[in-house]
């Protein structure tokens, strides 16, 4: 019965992507749903979108595992990320009728930027993806009994999610977030009443964390700890800024207040609702703790969905699944599009279309096309991760580490700098990738994580670069 109803949740998924296709009649409605979101279907795309698997299986799980300063690149990370996209990128980059974050690049340095930073934007996707087709994987092997294999629900997860994808675009991520949204909190809330209800109330939940030092968030005072630290909130919060899901979300508003306003209350509601499944899972320990004992060693991200599964009435498992399904779809639907339209768009298009323009209708069909690609490539990751047992967090933290040493120092000098050229962004990226790939192949668990030493360097090129080269306006005058 319960597996009815998550095939009937799915349906109405799928019904409501395919009614958001109705609404597409270009390109710029697929990528950017037309420039035309309020400020509440903005705020719900930005918190649907990051409020992903991660949140409510892999964050609580590094959280039983470590404690709070685990969580550095998310939520903290994550959060601080939307605030200062808000604040400091939105208006600037919706004032320049952009249709990717891609074509910022090419306007600002040139067309091989815009290719090496599009293809680094889509290879970090592959990750955060992966990660929650990894997770529908789960939900589908927890409700089936074992019945329904990870790898099987795998399959079924990223088709499900691509069928509603293909065609709505960006208007069926703004409709079936907004409904997901909806979903997520009053569903999370409800379990939560619940469980609160079975340890006593929330007190003495936060006394049982306290006591086993799981509120341990600051570092140790030495260099290495603290270098670390800083690297894991960097990681996220600098490098998912050049991303094209956060990008896209701001890109739709209706006007510069809202891409503005709509990103920064999506990424604080992110943060605050984020403690929500932390509870959750931590009750875990006070409810069953011989089944969190044993899921800790087997399998951590499976003791949210046990201890509802076996705790609580059929009522409240389908509104936990349905939740659950809610926060992975709204995400897997962001993310699948952003990487797909930045290839198509900034890396693929030029090559098809030489110096001839590419008409809209071939570049809605060509993206459609790339979007199915993606989900395949996706399906394999997520497959090989499964195998490795890289945990749904880990698969998040590590898709933001490219685009921190690639596309993060471009983007900021390009918009804060006027003395940014384009010799300066070639050698950011050369810079970036030469201090991170080495380290990151050869050396990962260095004391200063390889991304750190790759962002540290990717500052060093652009400045140089920049300082050793005619400034834009200067190079400008020339050619004229």
């Amino acid at each position: 019965m319960l597996l009815g109803f998550v095939i009937l949740y799915l349906v109405v998924s799928i019904g409501l992507g395919v009614y958001a296709a109705t609404r597409v009649h270009n390109a710029k409605d697929y990528i950017a749903a037309g420039r035309s979101l309020p400020l509440y279907m903005v705020m719900a795309m930005v918190f649907a979108t990051w409020f992903g698997a991660e949140t409510v299986l892999g964050i609580p799980a590094t959280f039983l595992e470590e404690d709070l300063g685990g969580l550095i690149s998310d939520p903290f990370g994550a959060s601080l990320c939307l605030v200062l996209f808000g604040l400091f990128f939105a208006r600037k980059l919706y004032r320049m009728n952009l249709l990717t974050i891609g074509d910022f690049y090419r306007q600002r340095y040139d067309r091989k930027v815009e290719v090496v930073t599009g293809i680094a934007i889509a290879l970090s996707y592959l990750g955060w993806v992966s990660a929650q087709i990894t997770a529908l994987g789960l939900v589908f092997n927890v409700l089936s009994e074992g019945q329904i294999t990870q790898a099987q629900g795998i399959l079924i997860g990223a088709a499900v999610v691509l069928m509603y994808t293909l065609y709505g675009g960006m208007w069926s991520v703004a409709i079936t977030t907004f409904f997901q949204m909806i979903i997520i909190v009053l569903g999370l809330f409800y379990i939560a009443w619940l469980v609160s209800d079975m340890t006593g109330g929330v007190a003495p939940v936060i006394e049982h964390a306290a006591q086993n030092n799981k509120f341990h968030f600051w570092p140790e005072m030495n260099a290495v700890a603290m270098v670390a630290f800083i690297s894991g909130l960097l990681t996220m919060g600098f490098g998912s800024i050049p991303q094209q899901d956060v990008f896209q979300r701001a890109n739709s508003s209706k006007n510069e207040n809202v891409a503005v306003w709509g990103t920064v209350l999506g990424g604080v509601a992110y943060f605050l609702f984020a403690a929500v499944p932390l509870f959750l899972a931590y009750s875990a320990n006070l409810i069953d703790p011989a089944m969190t004992g044993q899921l800790l060693t087997d399998d951590s991200q499976k003791i949210l969905p046990n201890l509802v599964t076996g705790h609580m009435p059929l009522v409240a498992q389908v509104i936990f699944y349905g939740a659950l399904l809610a926060v992975i779809m709204s995400t897997a639907s962001g993310t699948l599009l952003a990487p797909s339209v930045t290839l198509s768009e900034n890396v693929i298009k030029d090559f098809i279309t030489r110096r001839r323009h590419l008409p809209d209708e071939k570049l809605l069909v060509l993206t459609r096309w790339v979007v199915g690609g993606f989900a395949v490539l996706v399906t394999l990751y997520a497959l090989w991760a499964l195998n490795k047992e890289t945990g749904i967090h880990k698969m998040v933290e590590n898709a933001y580490k490219v685009t921190l040493v690639i596309a993060f120092v471009p983007l900021v000098a390009g918009l804060y700098w006027k003395r940014a050229t384009t010799q300066g962004a070639y050698l950011a990226i050369l810079f970036g990738l030469a201090g991170w790939l080495p380290l990151e192949f050869f050396a990962p668990e260095n004391e200063v994580p390889p991304q750190f030493v790759g962002f540290l360097l990717s500052l060093v090129g652009m400045v140089i670069g920049s300082l050793t080269s005619r400034p834009p306006h200067a190079a400008k005058m020339a050619s004229s």
